[in-house]
């Protein structure tokens, strides 16, 4: 199943310190330019959607809505997660790949 390729990959990312997570963290790394996609889950609130969207739009970070905030949360290591951002272009790049070949 390619979720789990993609969810490796977070995995990976954040073993390597190359993603940042939570709603904080994440708004933070977009607006300091580190980040390069951010991914929020798609159980996430209508209110943290609006606002990645918004931020996402604003600083051209690249945004999808994927996967569920349990999912995201498991694949790094802690209980849930609505967001987290990657910082390296190598992870965004197979990422995405992952992401779009489902």
């Amino acid at each position: 199943m390619r979720t789990d390729k993609a969810l490796s990959l977070l995995s990976l990312a954040m073993k390597a310190g190359k993603l940042v997570s939570g709603e904080f963290l994440t708004e933070k790394a977009v607006k300091s330019g580190k980040a390069t996609l951010v991914i929020a889950a798609e159980d996430a609130s209508d209110n943290t959607k609006k606002m990645f969207t918004n931020m996402c739009t604003y600083y051209k970070v690249p945004l999808y809505f994927w996967g569920k905030k349990e999912d995201l949360g498991a694949a790094i290591g802690r209980e849930y997660r609505a967001s987290v951002a990657l910082t390296d272009a190598g992870f965004r790049d197979a990422v995405v790949k992952q992401i779009k070949s489902e």
